[in-house]
């Protein structure tokens, strides 16, 4: 990629926002991260609703981080308004939860998620994920074309 890639982040949880935010700084990593703290507000974001509507100041990211147990309108239901929009269900979604269940594995999975990560307890743990991250989904990943619609 020429430019660091925007990263989406759902995430309600303060400490996972900061655990995760301290993990790219540590990493290195250049990346912009928008941070919407429950999936109306990451829907607003990506359907670009509301304050989100400019832009240049709110881009389209190229990777989105998603919890599943989100106040209001949860994870899943998040994931499965972007894989169900024309414009938006080529963007990679990456289920960032602490949920091990198998059940929401396989939903996920079902709904459109692109990968399904379990938080890790330590930050060395999550340093480690935010490094996997990107190195696959924002390095060696080529990203779909762009929905013209």
């Amino acid at each position: 990629m020429d430019k660091p890639a925007n990263i989406l982040l759902v995430e309600d949880n303060r400490m996972d926002v900061e655990l995760t935010l301290d993990a790219f700084k540590e990493a290195k990593l250049l990346n912009t991260i928008y941070v919407s703290p429950n999936g109306q507000d990451a829907l607003d974001y990506l359907f670009g609703n509301g304050k989100y509507a400019d832009r240049n100041t709110y881009p389209m990211p190229s990777l989105v981080l998603l919890d599943l147990k989100l106040p209001g309108v949860d994870g899943f239901e998040v994931l499965r308004q972007v894989k169900t929009a024309p414009i938006l269900k080529r963007l990679p979604v990456v289920i960032l939860t602490s949920s091990k269940e198998e059940g929401d594995r396989a939903l996920s999975y079902d709904i459109g998620a692109n990968s399904y990560l379990v938080k890790p307890v330590s930050f060395d743990g999550f340093l480690g994920v935010v490094k996997k991250i990107e190195g696959y989904w924002l390095s060696l990943n080529v990203a779909p074309p762009e929905n013209n619609l």
